[in-house]
């Protein structure tokens, strides 16, 4: 693989991690304007199908016969594994109503961990020292980052429980995501994932909407949602991880966490000390350690 492949992949799942990270400040401004939590996940996950549906199209009329088709049974996996999809959405945007968005992000960056333990889980295959090591330092690094020993900390436990729930469905999707359907394109692998998570989205807002829909997030958040969250990055990132594979992709798309607080600190005005940059500078550090290949082939 030449250097010149290796930096068009840092650099597009680097553009597609920002991407996420700017997501959560957006939800927040939307949060201010008195729009439901029901209104921005169902408006980001319409707008999302329709733009999935016009890159399929588009695909599919440039390569005419080239796209090999999903089968039923390929739809059907992915729909089950885009439910998780759906979840993450509903309760990452549920934690960050109740906490800062300095915080939810940290919560969400769980995954490192639950990311070894359920592959421990399924794989039967024990954890190495190296993901042993890289767990410790993200735990560490959270204790910091989410300043929990701080005498004047008031967070809301039901920030921090949809936050750490957000954290185990995300967990699920990249789990999934990277098994299922692998040899079908990445445009019809987002769509069906998005119709499944968007069963789960239209469930909980048909649950939790009590006031009238106002559609006035469609022309508001909805359409820079869906470009931030279920359009751009995921494009950016299939596009970008052929070329730096997972470990140096797994390394760069964790720039979704300081992207994320440094949003939240200058646009939402949120705090940040210092002692909480240290702790997502351990998170980072952890990515990389458990990324990296320490011993040659």
């Amino acid at each position: 693989m030449s250097k010149n492949s290796v930096l068009k992949g840092v650099f597009l799942v680097g553009l597609g991690a920002t991407s996420y990270g700017m997501l959560a400040t957006f939800v927040k401004l939307a949060y201010k304007e008195n729009f439901t939590t029901a209104e921005v996940t169902s408006s980001q996950f319409i707008y999302g199908i329709l733009g999935m549906l016009l890159i399929n199209v588009f695909q599919k009329i440039k390569k005419k016969e080239q796209v090999i088709k999903a089968t039923t049974k390929n739809i059907t996996h992915l729909m089950l594994a885009g439910t998780s999809l759906g979840m993450t959405s509903v309760f990452y945007y549920l934690a960050v109503k109740y906490i800062p968005v300095s915080i939810g992000i940290v919560l969400l960056m769980q995954t490192v961990w639950m990311g070894v333990l359920l592959e421990w889980f399924l794989d039967k295959n024990a954890p190495s020292l190296q993901k042993i090591i890289s767990v410790g330092i993200v735990l560490v690094g959270t204790i910091l980052a989410t300043n929990l020993f701080s005498k004047s900390l008031d967070l809301d436990w039901r920030g921090i429980m949809w936050g750490l729930l957000a954290a185990a469905s995300f967990t699920t999707t990249m789990f999934t995501a990277n098994r299922i359907a692998i040899d079908i394109s990445s445009a019809q692998r987002s769509l069906y994932m998005l119709l499944g998570g968007a069963i789960i989205v239209f469930g909980f807002s048909m649950a939790t909407q009590m006031t009238p829909f106002n559609l006035g997030i469609f022309t508001k958040w909805g359409i820079v949602l869906a470009l931030f969250g279920t359009i751009i990055p995921p494009i950016l990132m299939n596009a970008g991880f052929p070329h730096t594979g997972i470990g140096l992709g797994s390394i760069v798309s964790s720039l979704e966490l300081p992207v994320s607080v440094t949003m939240a600190f200058i646009i939402l005005n949120e705090k940040v000390i210092p002692t909480q940059w240290l702790g997502i500078f351990l998170i980072i550090i952890a990515i990389v350690i458990m990324n990296i290949q320490l011993k040659k082939e």
